[in-house]
């Protein structure tokens, strides 16, 4: 095995990503790579996650915790989920989808306990804290758990949007292009650009590699997968998402912790064993965390028609448009939260074609002018024009005093924090091109000691974040290399 931490073979421009890579070697067992994985992680990374820790989930259901009910209520959730999930990965123990599950929370372990200097290799039971490093990996599903075990103080503002991403066809078809941008709390923006590249089996009694061996994507410090989510996998898959959040409370009487995976177990199993973007959504379907929908088709037909396909924290099928409360947001608060109408939309819609190339697809996922675009008025907002009204989000820049119909308009330290684009000649080579921190194209720079949300603590950042994009480049692996799967 081995690992590094620190610049890899990329443009000169100025950078705040860390960059890791983590391999193991096929000589060893499954079980030992996986605990080993997470170790050396701990081992190189140990300082970054105690500032993430820190920045991100100080306090969150800890000592001084302010709803020491609900913490309770999401602790005896996590702890059933863990046993439920142990019992199935001793009744199958040759299953792919167990084999994988236990290895993703054996790294998990091994990431903890090197980050705690109490490394042994687990023989007998998995020991996982409920309020451990596993929360890191359960940002998504927090989001729902809180709602669904009654927290007093959701973290998620009504509206609030995760994330924009855009698939375009670059004109005569002469390029595919796919890119992401995060929408996050600003004290999250320690970030890792990482590259895992495990030779597990498929099962404990195959000698087949994983399909998604190699996998490069957006992270953080603590993380073993995404949480954005954007990945470059060795299986030819590029998988992103846009989260959707549920508003309509009926469904949370689904969300049990016998029967579900998490979501951030799900999302690695499948990004492992799936060889095609509909096998990946069959594993990712499987043992559903959500609230009990999952609905999948293939859309490239019309990817080929309208040459772009973009996404927006909004959903896109009508069944789960109406299932989750979609209607009856659209009737209380109008057209922001149609899939059609929506500001995100609007200017996809408009400025998709403006798109030629890697640097001007840039552009287009940094965009923010909400002073002057019309597409970024907020009825009922006052101010009219609103920061959060744009595909990379500003919410800082609305004034505190404002008067705003829903949460996810109000200022906010909260926004766009990345951008992420690769291309299909990139993609071979397992290549992209990011950007850390708030858009500042057309809007001011984000800088913490002058913003409103200076006594935030974002141990380890920088305090201005200008930032330019940058190609990463690994050191390692073409995908048509002899012994890359």
């Amino acid at each position: 095995m081995w690992k590094r931490l620190g610049p890899s073979s990329r443009s000169a421009a100025v950078s705040v990503w860390a960059y890791l890579e983590v391999s193991t070697s096929g000589g060893y067992n499954d079980t030992l790579q996986a605990y080993a994985a997470g170790v050396v992680e701990a081992a190189v990374t140990s300082q970054l996650i105690y500032k993430h820790w820190m920045n991100t989930l100080m306090g969150y259901c800890g000592p001084f915790s302010p709803d020491v009910s609900y913490c309770q209520r999401l602790k005896d959730y996590i702890t059933s989920n863990l046993q439920w999930l142990m019992q199935q990965m001793d009744a199958h123990a040759d299953a792919p989808y167990w084999h994988q599950v236990r290895l993703s929370l054996l790294q998990l372990q091994g990431l903890e306990d090197g980050y705690n200097g109490q490394i042994e290799f687990p023989s007998g039971s998995l020991s996982i804290n409920p309020f451990g490093f596993l929360l890191f990996q359960m940002g998504g599903d927090l989001e729902d758990l809180e709602a669904a075990l009654n927290k007093s103080h959701q973290s998620r503002a009504v509206g609030s949007g995760s994330c924009s991403a855009l698939i375009k066809f670059l004109p005569g078809r002469k390029d595919l292009l796919v890119s992401h941008d995060t929408w996050n709390n600003y004290q999250s923006m320690l970030r890792i650009l990482k590259r895992y590249s495990f030779a597990y089996r498929t099962s404990p009694t195959e000698k087949e590699i994983i399909p998604g061996r190699i996998q490069v994507f957006s992270s953080y410090p603590g993380s073993i997968f995404s949480g954005d989510d954007f990945y470059l996998l060795s299986s030819g898959l590029v998988t992103l998402e846009t989260t959707i959040g549920n508003s309509n409370a009926e469904l949370w009487r689904f969300v049990r912790p016998r029967g579900a995976v998490m979501e951030w177990l799900r999302n690695i199993v499948a990004n492992r064993l799936a060889q095609s973007g509909q096998a990946w959504t069959d594993i990712f379907s499987k043992y559903n965390s959500g609230t009990g929908m999952i609905v999948t088709a293939d859309r490239t037909e019309e990817l080929f028609q309208t040459g772009y396909w973009a996404s927006y924290n909004i959903p896109y099928f009508e069944e789960v448009f109406n299932a989750s409360g979609g209607q009856e947001l659209v009737q209380k608060y109008g057209s922001w939260f149609s899939f059609s109408d929506n500001p995100r939309a609007q200017i996809f819609r408009r400025n998709q074609s403006l798109v030629t190339d890697i640097e001007s697809m840039v552009r287009l996922m940094r965009y923010n002018n909400y002073e002057e675009d019309p597409l970024s008025r907020c009825d009922g907002c006052d101010p009219a024009q609103n920061g959060e009204n744009s595909i990379s989000a500003r919410s800082d820049l609305n004034p505190g005093n404002g008067s705003y119909p829903f949460g996810a308009l109000r200022q906010r330290p909260h926004g766009g924090t990345d951008m992420k684009v690769t291309s299909a000649g990139m993609f071979s080579r397992l290549e992209l091109v990011a950007v850390s921190g708030p858009t500042w194209d057309q809007v001011p720079v984000f800088q913490w000691s002058s913003s409103p949300y200076s006594t935030l603590l974002h141990m380890g950042h920088p305090d201005r974040w200008a930032f330019q994009p940058v190609h990463v480049r690994w050191s390692t692996y073409h995908l048509s290399s002899p012994g890359c799967p």
